[in-house]
């Protein structure tokens, strides 16, 4: 078969369109790492590649949304720690208030002293983290404590207010008001399962349970009773107030229901915020673990997705320096046969 001078320009020019399409193929492979930078590179790579993409991405979402609940938690807990020094401190003065020889004098000392520490325990109450309350359940923008204006002590000590005397069975009579909601918030640690990361106010400063007030008061009442071995935290601190500034005691029908009384009350509030503490550091814990299968998983992927894109340095580096050279051996041979013409030949 006879090959004619057309013939072979088209075939080294063929060859030198593949070779220059092979290297800078190669060298965007160089420039990117990666050795699939369109479908048509590898199509059978495409489907594992977007599947894990998309496992990346979602395991990458765990971990964000792991990582903020986790600083809250945290904030939490360092509000959890507050309360427990505040409630340290007021057990200090109730022990030095019924041992010690006070006088009225006295008693009226500690008595403001406890009263700074109910604020103490108000600002803790509605601690934020971003500008959100965290003892709020859902109402995130809504302060989950304010004092109730219709508070009235028993005995009352303004005689002249007809509200209806604190009731330990109704928290609408109590010193201070609930107005977040019990809904705790949720977090999809893994697929299908769910971990609540924060404790709502009714449940750990008025010992009341989400599921006690998501059912609602049981009529003629209005409001809640603590469950059974708990209690309000703001009225033991404010009805010891009451009973120091009043010098009782001992007396349940005195002012304050008697410091004795507020004593058993202060163990019973510390262990509450203790035992609510410890659920929480265990369900942090949880948290934590999650956070660091769902890192594994991140890298387990992320070694799948180099498999299937990515290119390997010194091999590609190593093509490209074979192709320059098939590339400058193809332009010296296509230059010398351009310089063939039918005048060689006679």
């Amino acid at each position: 078969m006879k090959v004619t001078d057309g013939s072979t320009y088209r075939m080294l020019q063929s060859n030198l369109g593949n070779i220059s399409a092979r290297l800078e193929n190669l060298r965007l492979q160089g420039a990117t790492g990666l050795k699939l930078n369109k479908p048509s590179d590898d199509p059978t790579s495409i489907r594992p590649v977007l599947t894990t993409r998309t496992q990346i991405r979602s395991t990458e979402r765990y971990l964000d949304t792991a990582g903020v609940s986790l600083d809250k938690m945290e904030a939490t807990d360092g509000h959890l720690e507050q309360v427990e020094n505040i409630l340290q401190r007021v057990k200090e003065i109730t022990i030095n208030s019924i041992n010690g020889a006070m006088t009225n004098t006295d008693m009226a000392v500690f008595a403001d002293e406890v009263k700074h520490l109910q604020q103490q325990l108000l600002s803790a109450a509605n601690g934020t983290v971003d500008g959100k309350y965290i003892f709020s359940g859902y109402q995130e923008n809504l302060p989950p404590f304010v004092p109730n204006p219709n508070y009235n002590p028993n005995p009352p000590t303004d005689p002249l207010n007809t509200n209806p005397p604190y009731n330990p069975a109704d928290s609408s009579t109590w010193p201070y008001i609930y107005q977040g909601d019990p809904n705790p918030t949720e977090l999809e640690i893994t697929a299908g399962e769910r971990l609540q990361t924060n404790l709502t106010g009714n449940d750990l400063f008025m010992g009341i349970s989400n599921s006690v007030m998501q059912a609602g008061p049981v009529p003629p009442a209005t409001g809640y009773p603590s469950d059974p071995g708990r209690v309000d935290i703001f009225s033991v601190l404010t009805r010891l107030e009451e009973a120091l500034r009043g010098g009782n005691i001992d007396d349940p029908a005195g002012a304050g229901g008697g410091l004795k009384a507020a004593m058993e009350n202060l163990d019973i509030a510390a262990d509450q915020n203790r035992r609510m503490r410890s659920q929480l550091g265990n369900k942090a814990n949880r948290v934590e673990t999650a956070m660091m299968h769902q890192e594994d998983v991140w890298m387990d992927l992320q070694m799948i997705l180099s498999r299937y894109q990515d290119a390997d340095a010194i091999k590609t580096f190593a093509e490209i320096s074979q192709q320059e050279t098939a590339f400058q051996a193809a332009l010296s041979i296509t230059a010398k046969v351009s310089k063939i013409s039918i005048l060689d030949y006679l």
